[in-house]
């Protein structure tokens, strides 16, 4: 389980797991993680989840203002609903005229939502918590044309607290979740070495997976920092080709070390103005 500051692209908590742990399983622990590690002088909060973040723990926590260990304030989030026959009844049953079409896919599929008048069964109603908002989303195939399962709509449905956008608005901010997770998990599992664990011990494979995720934030900071603009949406691949694996020679004379680099002279400046942008931070010894 990762979790990720979009903005940023940077990975904020890890949580390497058995396999046979369920997806759903404690989501709460690491989301807690990840809002604690950052800066304080965020100002607006905000969640995206997929369907295994559809957990009463979480999603608890997520609207509880005076969340024990984590900010409190509003945390505006958006997820992806598990889907039940309840639901599914009530996104069926929605009626024609609430679906409203906000985008259309490239194949002509029509992107469709609609409110939801669905209230789930929970365990505990808690005063002064807004209740949550269920949002369904319609695909629906050209006329004539079907899903491989042979029917012409698909149904889903996100659940949130963020009342201030439209239907579409909310559906396509959830959305946008997949250009910054899926992406990052790309590069932990194929550029970094994380989906091939080194051992079959747990402990050795949860420290590797760690240090993907720590190699993945040091190349974010990389690829910012870097002068070239080419590098900006550099893979690890490229990078590792472009700037990690320069050769260099330390020499001494006397008293004065010098690095030689076999690289071009504007490498050199780039790396240079790259050590100019992040300077060593010096403490002073009492």
């Amino acid at each position: 389980m990762v979790a990720i500051w979009a903005e940023a692209d940077l990975v904020l908590a890890d949580e390497f797991r058995d396999g046979n742990v369920p997806a759903q399983m404690g989501p709460q622990a690491c989301a807690q993680a990840a809002f604690a590690a950052l800066p304080q002088t965020a100002a607006e909060l905000y969640f995206r989840g997929d369907s295994a973040c559809h957990e009463s723990g979480l999603v608890g926590w997520l609207r509880d203002e005076k969340r024990p260990g984590g900010p409190p304030g509003f945390i505006g989030f958006a997820i992806s609903a598990r889907m039940s026959a309840e639901l599914a009844a009530a996104l069926k049953g929605a009626p024609a005229a609430e679906w409203k079409t906000f985008d259309q896919e490239r194949d002509g599929t029509l992107r469709q939502w609609a409110e939801l008048d669905f209230v789930p069964g929970e365990k505990t109603e808690q005063k002064q918590i807004q209740p949550l908002r269920y949002v369904g989303l319609r695909l629906l195939k050209p006329q004539g044309e079907l899903f491989a399962d042979g029917h012409d709509r698909h149904y889903h449905a996100v659940l949130g607290n963020r009342w201030e956008l439209d239907g579409g608005a909310l559906l396509d901010w959830h959305r946008a979740k997949a250009g910054t997770i899926e992406q990052v998990h790309e590069e932990l599992k194929n550029g970094l070495g994380g989906g091939r664990l080194p051992s079959g011990d747990f402990g050795a494979d949860a420290a590797w997976f760690r240090i993907a995720c720590l190699a993945h934030n040091v190349l974010t900071a990389l690829r910012r920092g870097w002068p070239d603009e080419k590098l900006k949406n550099a893979k690890a691949k490229r990078l590792r080709f472009e700037v990690i694996n320069v050769t260099g020679r330390f020499s001494r004379d006397r008293r004065k070390i010098t690095l030689h680099l076999a690289a071009a002279v504007e490498w050199i400046k780039a790396l240079l103005k790259l050590f100019l942008r992040f300077p060593l931070i010096t403490r002073s010894t009492g």
